[in-house]
This record gives structure tokens, sequence and C-alpha cells, in this order.
């Protein structure tokens, strides 16, 4: 029972050859030709997909990353004592995160749209979740390489451990000068480096695979107290930010019970809502539709808090009209920068076609006063393109009637009406004696 299980688990079942893999892994470290070109294309595409918000755009350019290659060569050299290769792995590591922070802040640099999305903070925030993920990628992907059949671990793996949007957010950071941002991402692809790299080195010792170079016992605690070393200065700051996640989480929570509890359940409805949990002391503002509180119920709205598990905040209800007006200009001020390309073209469109549309019903009202005859009517502008400018817009006057009406004097009408001596009159005429000729 226990050799069945010890099989079933046996890491050594389906093995490639100790060579064919150090040669696999050494070919994967170099950044020349046409691996760098792919990076730089796949730098390119992250950040575009960065740009726009794009999740699946964001996956593709993770797919064709070779990012992986130096960083398992790493793992590799360090678990065969294979020292030239982790210099060389070391070296083009180096190369290709400058590459890839430089053209990610040059197109960041030139592109238009400077929004802060969804995508690019998510990669601001490190925590303990992200040495999980990139520690157990590395380890499937550590394994995979390792296999006579490669199977297809190891573009999940590059989905997973996330190497690229993190470099492109911090070139985000440096192309707008949002250092906390360049501070988040890089620790963030920091993280993943080094965890891929340490499973690396976990699952070669496992397999019990030769060094490369003698060494001597002294030198292996060495390396190993320096790992130790490096994998608690990186898990402990992680470690912080997702406690201060779960905090923010659990305070968010109460501050959405509070409401419901304190405002909602009693029929106010809120209007506006900002939370800020990172000031000291946390403020919450609130902003009602009609519902106006005094000060006395205010300061006990204030001392509820505590009730709800709400510490070091002031609620702040704003009732002044002034700070209303200041509030929802900022909203609507929020709301332009989020505009997105999308929502300019579309912009740009209907103002395109404001321009031809007439819509003037007191126009038609004292048409069909003037000249009773007149049946249907239809008013916009058209383009000469013998003109092609503004100038070139011609307003069309199109009517129905079936008694024949003084059409110059319609038309003199029309002009000093309009102010416009672009005028052309059509009369779409449907009488029978017409049909008949």
């Amino acid at each position: 029972m226990r050799k069945t299980i010890y099989n079933f688990l046996n890491l050594h079942t389906g093995e490639e050859d100790p060579a064919l893999v150090l040669e696999n892994v050494t070919s994967n470290v170099s950044f020349r030709g046409a691996n760098l070109w792919i990076l730089a294309c796949a730098i390119l595409i992250a950040s575009v997909g960065l740009n726009v918000n794009s999740t699946a755009v964001i996956i593709g350019a993770m797919l064709i990353s070779p990012l992986m290659g130096p960083i398992v060569g790493a793992g590799f050299a360090l678990a065969t004592f294979n020292f030239s290769l982790l210099k060389k792995s070391i070296k083009n590591l180096i190369i290709a995160t400058v590459v890839s922070l430089m053209v990610s802040s040059l197109y960041f640099y030139l592109s238009p749209f400077k929004d802060v999305q969804s995508e690019l903070l998510a990669r601001t925030s490190p925590n303990i979740y992200d040495v999980l993920i990139a520690f157990f990628g590395g380890i499937v992907g550590a394994v995979s390489i390792t296999r006579i059949e490669k199977g297809n671990p190891i573009p999940g793996v590059a989905i997973a451990t996330a190497l690229m949007p993190p470099l492109c957010t911090a070139g985000f950071g440096i192309a707008t000068g949002n250092w906390s941002f360049v501070a988040g991402a890089f620790y963030l692809y920091t993280i993943n480096c080094f965890f891929i790299c340490i499973s690396t080195f976990l699952i070669i010792k496992f397999l019990k695979y030769r060094a490369v170079e003698n060494t001597n016992k002294a030198l292996e605690k060495r390396i190993r107290y320096a790992l130790s070393l490096l994998i608690i200065v990186m898990i402990v700051p992680s470690c912080y930010l997702a406690y201060n996640l779960l905090n923010q989480k659990k305070y968010n929570q109460n501050v959405e019970n509070f409401i419901n509890t304190e405002f909602s359940k009693k029929g106010y409805t809120v209007i506006y809502k900002k939370v800020d949990y990172n000031s000291n002391p946390r403020s919450i503002e609130l902003v009602f539709l009609s519902t106006k509180f005094d000060s006395t119920q205010i300061k006990q709205f204030n001392a509820s808090l505590q009730d709800f598990g709400i510490s070091n905040t002031n609620l702040t209800i704003k009732q002044n009209s002034a700070d209303l007006k200041s509030e929802i200009l900022s909203e609507i001020n929020l709301q332009k920068n989020n505009i997105t390309e999308k929502d300019l073209q579309v912009n740009e469109l209907k103002n395109e076609l404001n321009i031809y549309k007439m819509d003037n019903p007191e126009l038609v009202k004292e048409v069909k006063i003037l000249f009773p005859e007149v049946q249907k009517i239809a008013i916009g502008k058209l383009q000469n393109y013998y003109t092609p400018d503004s100038t070139g817009l011609e307003t069309a006057f199109v009517y129905e009637s079936e008694t024949k009406i003084d059409e110059e004097k319609l038309k003199a009408w029309l002009t000093n009406r309009l102010k416009t001596n672009n005028i052309i009159v059509f009369n779409t005429d449907r009488s029978p004696e017409k049909k008949k000729k």
C-alpha cells in the first residue's frame, strides 16, 4: 500500500533527462534577437491592455512573455551550483526588466489616456496571497520543465504569476510621476520573480539534480541562510499589506452596516457617500436626498459609530447647498476623467450630427399659419461638397403641398427668419396630376 502511494506521488515518474532539462533552461535564459523583440511587443500589448482596462489583452501579453526563462534559470542554477548560469540568468533578467520599464514608460508617456484603471490598481497593493500564487505557480512551472511531456501548465503559470502587468504598471507610475504605483508594482514583480526562483530551487533540490561545480558545506549553508533571509524580507511586508487589506474590508463592511441600520432602514435616502480609510482620523461623508439633521443628531450618530466597530472615524453629513454643489461638481469632474475612448467617439458623432440637424417647432407653426396649403415639412442642413468647410452648409426646406404656393415668397421669408442666404426649397408634390405626368 505504501509503495502504491509512493509510486502515485513520485515526481521521478515521467522525468526528463537532467542534461536535456539543463539545455532547455539555458536556451530560454538569453534575451537576444527574437526574444528581445517578443519581450518588447509583449510589453506594448500588456501596456495597451492596462490602458484600456482589457483583461483579455493582458492575458494575451502574459502568454507570449518570455520573462519566465531567466527566473527559472536562476532557481535552477542555485540548486545545481551552476554559477555561470546564475550570472547569465541574473544579467538577462536585469536587461529584460530595464527594457520592459523603458518600453512601458515610453508608451504611457505618449498615450493620451492616463486614467487609473482597475487593472492598474490591482497591481499596486501586493499581499501574502500574491506570494502564495507565485510560489505554487513556480512549483508547477519547475515540475513542468523537468517532464518529458511538458503538457500545458506553463502558459497557466505565466497567467497566474503575472510578471508582465506589474512591470507595465511600474512603467505607468514612472511616466505619470506616481511613485507609490512604482513601489507597489515593482514590489509585486519582485515577489513573483523571487518566489518562482525559490520554488524552482526547491523542486530541483528535491529531484536531486547533481551539482555542476564542486561546493563545500559552508557555501551551501551560506546560500540557505541568504535564501531564508530573503524569504522573510519578502513575506513580512506582504503579510502586513494583507492584514491591512483585511482590516479595510472589515471597516467598509461595518460602515455599510452602520449606514443601512441608521439611515436606509429608517427611510433616509443616501445620494452620496465617501469613505476615506487612509486618513487620520478616518472619515465618512454622507449627503441625503432631502433629510436635514441638527448638530445634536449628528453627534449621536458619531457616538453610535463605536457600536458598529467603527473607531477613529469622523462622520460628516453635508447639508449646506454650497457643499453639495461642490461635491456634485467634483463627482461630475471625476466622471469626465473616466470617459473612455468609445464615449469620446460617440460624442464626436453626436456633435457632427447636430451640425446637420434642425429642430425648430416654432418655425413649423409659423409656416403653417403663413402658408396653410403646406401639409408636411422637413428642415435640415446639406453639405455642398464644392465648398467642404462650414460655409458650404445649405438649409434645405422640404414641403409637400397639393396646391401651388409662392415659393419665392416662402424662400424670402425663410431667408429673413433664419438669417441665411443659403436656402434650398423642395416641393415633394404627390398630387394625382403630377403622378400622371
